[in-house]
């Protein structure tokens, strides 16, 4: 088991075999929990798992474009009902 030490203003270093076998990342928050005289620290995903996508650089990529053609008014809408949005989409040349 590896040995770290407390360091100035209290803070510790996570021995780097952990930090990628838990996949801890910077900025990643870890909860601290006191069990008799042990310290536990677990990993906390502060994003529900069913967000998560949403966060993914792919997802923001195309999230940048849709804002980037809404500001150029490069959109199919808006529409008064659903068939003719669905026309619009089967003729629009994507």
């Amino acid at each position: 088991m590896p040995l770290i030490k407390v360091k100035q203003n209290y803070q510790i270093t996570i021995p780097n075999s952990l930090r990628k076998n838990l996949n801890i990342s910077v900025g990643d928050y870890l909860e601290i929990e006191k069990q008799d005289s042990e310290i536990i620290l677990k990993p906390v995903k502060m994003i529900p798992s069913d967000e998560a996508y949403f966060h993914t650089k792919e997802w923001q990529k195309g999230e940048k474009k849709v804002d980037k053609d809404l500001k150029k008014g490069d959109v199919l809408g808006p529409f008064d009902n659903l068939t003719d949005g669905l026309k619009a989409l089967k003729t629009a040349k994507i």
